[in-house]
C-alpha cells in the first residue's frame, strides 16, 4: 500500500470520523455534567429500564470495569437506582432516577445536533444506505 493511499482505507476513516465525533459528543454533554459513556447508560437505561450492569457494558461497548466506574458516578450523582439486592439471580437491575431521567432530555437535545451535523450532507435515502453499509461492516468483522 502506498502511504497516500492511507486516508482512502475505509477502517481509518471510519475511526477519524469516531474521534472527531466523540469530540463533539463530549463538547456537547460537558454543560450537562455528563461523559459520553454516562450518557450512552442513561440512554439504554431509558430504552430497557432494569439492565444489569453486564447488559450496559456490553450494549455501551465498554468493559464491566469502566461500568462500575461509569454507574458508580451515576449513581453518586443521584441519576440511576439500584436495589440493595438481586430480586432474583445475582444481577442488580438499574434503573433512571427522575433526575436521571430529567438530565438525559435535557442532554439529548444536545446529542441531536451533533447527529444532525454529521449526516448534514445526506439525504434521507443516503443515510438508510449508510446505516445498513456500516451494520453490514460490522456484520462482517464480528462473524
Amino acid at each position: 500500500m502506498e502511504q497516500e493511499d492511507f486516508g482512502r482505507l475505509v477502517g481509518y476513516q471510519l475511526k477519524r470520523v469516531q474521534a472527531v465525533l466523540r469530540a463533539a459528543m463530549d463538547a456537547a454533554l460537558r454543560e450537562h455534567d455528563l461523559t459520553t459513556p454516562q450518557y450512552i447508560c442513561l440512554e439504554l437505561l431509558d430504552l430497557r429500564p432494569g439492565l444489569s450492569n453486564a447488559d450496559l457494558a456490553r450494549d455501551a461497548f465498554v468493559t464491566r470495569q469502566s461500568m462500575n466506574v461509569v454507574l458508580r458516578n451515576l449513581h453518586g450523582a443521584g441519576l440511576v437506582t439500584r436495589p440493595a439486592t438481586a430480586p432474583h439471580g445475582r444481577a442488580l437491575p438499574l434503573r433512571l432516577t427522575e433526575e436521571g431521567a430529567a438530565r438525559l432530555k435535557a442532554a439529548r437535545a444536545g446529542m441531536l445536533a451533533v447527529e444532525r451535523r454529521l449526516t448534514a450532507h445526506l439525504d434521507a435515502r443516503e443515510t438508510e444506505v449508510l446505516l445498513a453499509q456500516l451494520s453490514d461492516m460490522a456484520e462482517s468483522l464480528s462473524g
